[in-house]
């Protein structure tokens, strides 16, 4: 059998075997699993993302049909904009961890804002998005419209000409989405940049806060779209990129649905989290998967993984080695079947060689 077109799902089959590693396969093998037996999967995203580039692999993701919904920040959700059309002007700082407070203050006046070791430009970014989407909202207030934050961007990056293209369109996770019209929930959107931007609209009478629906209005929806992505087959998995409220808002809406409708659910699937928090008293980013347990969120019966490690490291690689089983599910299915095979094999050897030892000393 030729693993020539699946080179990264091989690699993590063969060489992938314990500790966080093999944590690693064995969530990429139940995602596939998942996927196969007609299921959906949820992605929930925090952090910095969009920054960090992900929509390289999580746009073809979307487009291939290996993510049906998204939790996704207010900030990852501008900064996959602003990776569009303006991402001629981002600049990069490898050294970042050996800046100053003085280095920092030079990037500030440069008009840069730092996210480790890439920086947004404040004029080509927040300032040109800012020209057309303010239009909107105040045009949205004159209408008396009302639309979820995401619903805002998605028009704003379906309008934008290709001429106006900075970065790869084939890279953004949030063109993808909204040409899918993928569902989508952004909790806490208050918390980002466009949202301190739209608060100020709203202070100087220019803009009414309730053209944006709320976070509980966005749940609202949320028990709609779930409803509808469980009646697939296998139901609805949810993958998790770090803590906070892009995870916790919309896992929620399974216990939500059992106990405050008070209408049956499917349970969630598969649960998966990449996190580099490790686990301690009293944290969501940390709390072990069995936890959830108790809230109704997960039951016994769900495959569940964490891996600790930086989601920018593993993400991306997970996703790859998908978009290539995805393209070629058959080899896919040996190479896992395979992998799986060795690892029942190597289970196997101390109970047979106890039994030897068992065998030679009763002799």
């Amino acid at each position: 059998m030729s693993t020539a077109s699946l080179p990264l799902l091989d690699f993590v089959a063969r060489n992938y075997k314990n500790f966080n590693a093999r944590s690693t396969r064995d969530a990429l093998f139940g995602y596939w699993d998942h996927i196969e037996a007609g299921g959906g999967m949820y992605w929930a995203i925090a952090g910095a993302m969009s920054s960090a580039q992900l929509g390289i692999t999580l746009a073809p993701a979307i487009r291939a049909g290996l993510i049906h919904g998204l939790s996704v920040t207010g900030a990852n959700l501008e900064e996959s904009l602003f990776r569009l059309v303006a991402h001629h002007g981002y600049k990069d700082f490898p050294d970042y961890r050996y800046f100053t407070k003085q280095d920092d203050t030079r990037i500030l006046e440069q008009r840069m804002r730092r996210v480790t070791d890439t920086s947004i430009p404040e004029d080509e970014a927040f300032r040109a998005v800012e020209k057309i989407l303010v239009p909107m909202w105040k045009k949205a207030t004159k209408n008396g419209d009302r639309r979820f934050w995401h619903e805002y961007f998605y028009e704003l990056i379906l309008s934008i000409p290709k001429s106006k293209y900075q970065g790869n369109p084939e890279e953004c996770w949030l063109l993808a989405a909204a040409k899918a019209n993928l569902p989508m929930v952004v909790p806490g959107h208050e918390d980002s940049t466009f949202g301190n931007i739209f608060a100020s609209h709203v202070k100087f009478d220019e803009c009414n806060a309730s053209i944006v629906k709320s976070g509980i209005e966005y749940m609202a929806r949320l028990y709609d779209d779930y409803k509808q992505l469980s009646k697939c087959k296998a139901g609805v998995g949810f993958f998790q990129i770090g803590g906070g409220i892009a995870g916790d808002f919309p896992i929620c809406v399974v216990p939500s649905i059992k106990y405050d409708l008070q209408q049956p659910v499917k349970p969630w699937a598969y649960f998966c989290q990449i996190s580099d928090s490790t686990t301690s008293y009293g944290s969501y980013s940390g709390a072990t998967p069995n936890e959830k347990i108790t809230w109704d969120k997960l039951t016994q019966d769900t495959p569940m993984f964490v891996i600790e490690s930086d989601a920018t490291i593993v993400a991306p690689m997970l996703l790859s080695a998908l978009l290539e089983a995805k393209a070629n599910p058959k080899a896919a299915n040996a190479i896992i079947k395979a992998s799986r095979a060795t690892t029942l094999k190597s289970l196997a050897k101390p109970q047979s060689s106890s039994k030897s030892k068992a065998s030679s000393k009763a002799k």
